[in-house]
């Protein structure tokens, strides 16, 4: 079933990315989510490289995780972390890659997380 379930999000995911590609004007915010925790990264594909990065286990929001009830909330505050550290570099618009996911439960309140935070997609 796992196996199944993988090569799904896996063929979504070259569909989704066929159309999605991030400059450096407007880069693409892309999410991983795994077991327990979730990652995000900015990323400009025309150079190649990742302007900013958080995830679930980030030591700057380590206090906030613990407090957290349920893993959705702990995506709404990566979210909001990874909008923190795109605005210091001064990037506000951003492609928003959900990577094949379904955008249901942790993915959307990441991307509620990250549009809180000032981010625009």
């Amino acid at each position: 079933m796992i196996k199944r379930e993988n090569n799904s999000r896996l063929r979504s995911k070259t569909r989704i990315r066929k159309s999605i590609f991030g400059t450096s004007e407007k880069p693409r915010l892309s999410i991983y989510r795994s077991l327990n925790n979730i990652y995000g990264q900015i990323i400009d594909d025309s150079n190649g490289k990742t302007l900013a990065s958080a995830s679930s286990l980030s030591k700057e929001i380590a206090e906030d995780i613990k407090s957290a009830k349920g893993k959705s909330a702990k995506s709404k505050l990566v979210g909001t972390l990874v909008a923190k550290k795109a605005i210091e570099q001064n990037i506000t618009i951003v492609v928003f890659d959900r990577n094949g996911y379904k955008y249901h439960g942790r993915v959307q309140a990441f991307a509620e997380g990250a549009r809180e935070g000032g981010l625009k997609f």
